[in-house]
């Protein structure tokens, strides 16, 4: 699972590419308490077990991916 954050006054963007087997009700459920927290620390850690923190006051968004199991491949149509 892949989460990108846009930095505030920064035209970069992390991106982190989190354990296939992360939990992404857990991720969300950790940076919405980060986010609620004045001067927190969001924490994740990479597939390569590095530990990323960004101060939760210069996040400007959060992209989470998709479960996998609503990724689609190919042209069928739904």
């Amino acid at each position: 699972m892949d989460v990108r954050i846009g930095i505030v006054q920064s035209i970069k963007e992390l991106d982190i590419e989190l354990p296939a087997d992360a939990d992404r009700d857990k991720v969300l459920a950790d940076v919405e308490v980060a986010l609620a927290k004045e001067g927190s620390i969001l924490w994740l850690t990479d597939r390569k077990g590095r530990r990323v923190g960004v101060p939760a006051g210069k996040v400007a968004y959060i992209e989470v991916d998709a479960p996998a199991s609503d990724r689609r491949v190919g042209f069928g149509v739904s």
